[in-house]
């Protein structure tokens, strides 16, 4: 029952803090989700399949938890709750230094600042290596086929779609997200 509650609670945190951050963006009129906008074709099959995964991730995620699904000891799983946990932390904290440029998804006509400060001095994308630590820590909670192969599908999709910001920031920055990609690595750490 315990890791029911936990696994719970690192998903109930997780989406609260992205849907909220989209309520307080749309009451200021900020249109965060835009997924699938952008008028080049190969960003936006990355972007529809990651959403397709990051949706899909979600059913396989609760049948687990109410199935009792998992293979893996009580230390594991414990191990799963804490980088989780580390998971939520760190897209709540991403998401709060980027202000109001975050989005969901290359925007097509937003204009947006190149965030760099705070956690960003540590990490290129703390948001979405805070995905990757739920879906890691749920994984390891609930660890069974089914998690994994979905987990796996929404981090490598999450990595696309990584690769295809990355172009559309040097593009839209120049020379300072050039500079500042030679300083912060892509997931965490600096040089």
């Amino acid at each position: 029952m315990i890791f029911k509650t936990f696994a719970l609670l690192i998903i109930i945190v997780f989406y609260n803090i992205y849907f909220i951050k989209m309520f307080i963006q749309k009451n200021q009129g900020i249109k965060t989700r835009q997924i699938g906008n952008y008028k080049n074709s190969s960003i936006r099959t990355v972007e529809v399949l990651m959403s397709i995964a990051t949706f899909l991730i979600v059913p396989i995620q609760l049948v687990s938890i109410i199935l009792d699904l998992t293979i893996l000891n009580s230390s594991i799983r414990f191990i799963g709750f804490f980088i989780g946990i580390l998971g939520d932390i760190l897209f709540l904290i991403s998401v709060i230094t980027m202000k109001n440029s975050w989005r969901a998804g290359i925007p097509s006509e937003d204009k947006t600042e190149l965030v760099s400060n705070g956690i960003y001095k540590i990490s290129r994308n703390p948001a979405f290596l805070g995905f990757d630590l739920m879906y890691i820590g749920i994984a390891l909670l609930y660890c069974n086929v089914l998690t994994i192969i979905f987990s796996l599908f929404a981090i490598i999709m999450l990595h696309f779609q990584i690769l295809q910001e990355e172009k559309y920031l040097e593009k839209t920055f120049g020379d300072n997200y050039i500079s500042y990609k030679s300083k912060v690595f892509r997931y965490i750490g600096k040089r």
